[in-house]
């Protein structure tokens, strides 16, 4: 049973970390042999058919000539036929897909059809449903390439954590979409350096997700709410995670990594400052959490979404001998009194999204599985629990966030059905208020 601390042992840890990663020169090499299930096609399932989902099926087939998309589910059509159309037009994958009309599956049990049909399939729904398409893949014997964030609650965290356990018994692979850990810049230059010492001991962290705002859909005449909430996902808690999870995620996953640890305790405020027209479903525009690691190293952690601010994505750790700072694809390391040590720009590096999924399909076909899975659940909470910080103005634990009861699902999934949180009479979102319990 994996260690749910926030301090696990040094070595577990990079062992795990090693398993994430440790396919960059693996999945450099030829690929070749038969699909270790016997036969000589990969059958892929896209769960999931927007722009994630999409460009995620097309990153497989890239990985080799052998896999072919045999099926489609969305919980709409028209994003389905949408990504249908949009795969055809990839010169290099168009003649592996292979996605017969009957196999074009819709509506919120659409999954089950899916993952049927295939070996491998990809989870790009929202992450709200990630835990129960997780389940279902792994009860079902198959290969997992999931999204960030792999869920938006801690029940569905411990559902997550089980299927990657049942997964593991099955010598099933997983592998998630937290792509900085796959980059040259993060796995080859940033972890290697700070490793060796370059900046000393590491006595903060400083993690940034500040952009613009992301506009939601118009609300359509007559539209009921689940159908609103669902187009508009982003904007709701119960299907996204807030921002601070579903981007700001990628942040906090690297300043575990180089910690060598998750956080103790975290403590936070947020809210939203800006006045925007019309409605923004139930998030915050801003969430500022200090994080506690178990060797008393804090992290400011800040994310935004708000325009006419200062814009910076990444992250920055300062040690006893300098500071190391990763801004998109540039890292500087510089001592205290500013003189450069070293740097890197990534410039023509490979995509590290696409390096997920060879070093996933490598896996598959060699037999090995890969399934390092955990850190994607532990660096999830890890936002939930910051999440949880700022909504609440209360300091949450490690194992309050673990352990809590919290389950943002609603009672039923159906078109019919009323999402977790409704609108007020003057159709807005009751926003959580820090400090009301």
């Amino acid at each position: 049973m994996p260690d749910f601390s926030p301090n696990m042992n040094r070595r577990h840890f990079v062992k795990r970390s090693a398993l994430a990663t440790g396919g960059l020169m693996a999945a450099s090499l030829p690929l070749a042999g038969a699909y270790a299930g016997g036969h000589d096609t990969i059958r892929l399932a896209l769960i999931g058919c927007g722009g994630r989902g999409t460009k995620a099926a097309v990153q497989a087939m890239a990985t080799g000539r052998d896999v072919q998309l045999v099926a489609m589910a969305d919980a709409y059509r028209d994003r389905l036929d949408e990504s249908y159309r949009n795969l055809l037009l990839q010169e290099d994958t168009k003649d592996q897909i292979a996605v017969l009309e009957d196999h074009k599956f819709v509506g919120f049990d659409a999954y089950r059809d899916a993952i049927a049909l295939a070996d491998v399939v990809i989870l790009a729904t929202p992450p709200g449903f990630r835990p129960l398409h997780l389940e279902a893949a792994v009860a079902a014997g198959k290969h997992v390439f999931m999204e960030k964030p792999v869920a938006v609650d801690p029940v569905g965290i411990r559902r997550v954590l089980a299927a990657i356990r049942a997964a593991r018994a099955k010598e099933l692979s997983i592998v998630v979409g937290l792509q900085r850990r796959y980059s040259v810049m993060y796995a080859q230059e940033t972890l290697p350096r700070i490793r060796e010492g370059i900046i000393g001991d590491i006595v903060a962290a400083y993690a940034y997700w500040n952009i613009g705002f992301i506009r939601p859909p118009e609300r359509k005449p007559g539209q009921s709410e689940m159908d609103y909430q669902m187009r508009a996902w982003y904007q709701f808690p119960w299907l996204s995670g807030d921002h601070i999870e579903d981007t700001h995620i990628h942040n906090l996953d690297i300043v575990n990594w180089v910690l060598d640890a998750y956080p103790a305790k975290a403590r936070g405020m947020g809210g939203r400052s800006a006045p925007y027209e019309g409605h923004y479903g139930l998030l915050y525009d801003h969430h500022f959490v200090e994080y506690e690691y178990p060797n008393g190293v804090l992290l400011s952690s800040q994310c935004r979404q708000t325009n006419g601010c200062w814009f910076r994505l990444g992250e920055s750790f300062v040690g006893t001998k300098g500071r190391l700072n990763v801004d998109l694809k540039r890292l500087m390391v510089t001592d205290h009194q500013g003189n450069k040590l070293a740097g890197y720009r990534d410039r023509e590096d490979r995509d590290p999204q696409q390096l997920e999924h060879d070093i996933l399909f490598d896996a598959i076909r060699k037999g090995q599985p890969n399934n390092a899975a955990e850190f994607g659940a532990y660096s999830t909470l890890t936002a939930i629990m910051g999440r949880m910080a700022s909504y609440s103005g209360q300091e949450i634990t490690w194992d309050q966030a673990l352990n809590s009861d919290l389950d943002l699902s609603p009672t039923r999934y159906a078109w019919d059905a009323d999402p977790p949180v409704l609108p007020g009479p003057d159709g807005r979102y009751p926003l959580p208020i820090p400090g009301m319990g």
